[in-house]
């Protein structure tokens, strides 16, 4: 009887191997091994194009540390995804506050909320591109139309202006997509205890930070960290709108990499950057995630 249970056993654990195969080739060839091909690539100086390299250790490591470009895109970087977090979360929590409940309108501008998010990078970047032009773009003529001349910018030349200008673009972007995650925690919010707070005499404030927000704390830890990632790992739209001017200012870790790896063929060096990225992005992850659970306990 134990034998067989012990077979059986096994052929359960045979069977559960032969389905997880497919995923596990498919994470193999696209994931592992890119990864450790980089990490192994950072130790050499690879151009990219040549069969020959030459082992060279740590020193695209050190040169990084070296490196002020690095800082100054790491800054950069960092700037890039505090601004993203706390402006696209504070704005797509209100969107779906203003939109949580049935109508017609409230269905309509769900959707016109979601359409950005639909839309490429590219074309993103492209679009407010335009916009943001100082001869013709449509933000600087309305301010002309309302009579704010005054306030017209040159919003991707002015080094103080273009990363606030960039991060706007890419806010635009996935506010809708951030704006369906809190609703979704709004739906789930219990009704009873809104009445019952409401029965107590708590007014609408006092019931959206005592009973709403704590409901929805899920929602906050998915959104901040989905957030993050997206903002340190940003390109497209650096790319496209300002290529990482007026001088750096806008110049992230990725447009780093990309320069380092297409336009200067230096490609152990640009997978040492790479290495790093990824270490920042998992570690300010993994904080995150310690603290927003930390903070629902």
């Amino acid at each position: 009887m134990a034998s067989r249970k012990r077979t059986g056993k096994l052929a359960f654990k045979a069977s559960d191997l032969l389905f997880l195969l497919p995923g596990l080739l498919v994470y193999t060839i696209f994931l592992s091994y890119p990864a450790l091909s980089s990490f192994y690539y950072s130790m050499t100086d690879w151009n990219g194009l040549s069969p020959e390299l030459s082992f060279i250790g740590l020193d695209n490591f050190r040169r990084l540390w070296a490196d002020d470009a690095f800082w100054r895109t790491l800054r950069n970087t960092l700037a890039f995804a505090l601004g993203l977090v706390v402006f696209l979360n504070l704005i797509a929590f209100l969107a779906a506050l203003a939109l949580d409940g049935n109508g017609r309108i409230r269905k309509t501008l769900r959707v016109l909320f979601l359409i950005p998010t639909l839309l490429s990078g590219l074309s993103i970047g492209y679009m407010w591109s335009y916009m943001y032009s100082p001869i013709f773009g449509v933000i600087n003529s309305a301010l002309d139309a309302v009579g704010l001349g005054a306030l017209k910018q040159d919003w991707l030349g002015d080094p103080k202006l273009a990363l606030p200008s960039v991060i706007f673009a890419h806010m635009w972007q996935w506010t809708g997509f951030h704006m369906i995650i809190f609703l979704g925690a709004l739906q789930s919010v219990s009704k009873e205890l809104l009445e019952a707070a409401e029965i107590d005499g708590a007014g609408p404030w006092k019931r959206l930070l005592n009973v709403t927000v704590p409901q929805v704390r899920p929602a906050f830890t998915v959104s901040v960290i989905l957030a993050t990632i997206g903002g340190l790992k940003v390109f497209d739209t650096i790319m496209i709108m300002t290529q990482g001017g007026p001088g750096g200012a806008t110049d992230s870790l990725s447009t780093l990499l990309y320069r380092m790896a297409f336009n200067f063929n230096d490609m152990g060096y640009a997978s040492a950057i790479g290495l790093v990225m990824l270490a920042f992005i998992m570690l300010i992850s993994y904080a995150q995630l310690r603290v927003l659970r930390a903070g629902g306990e």
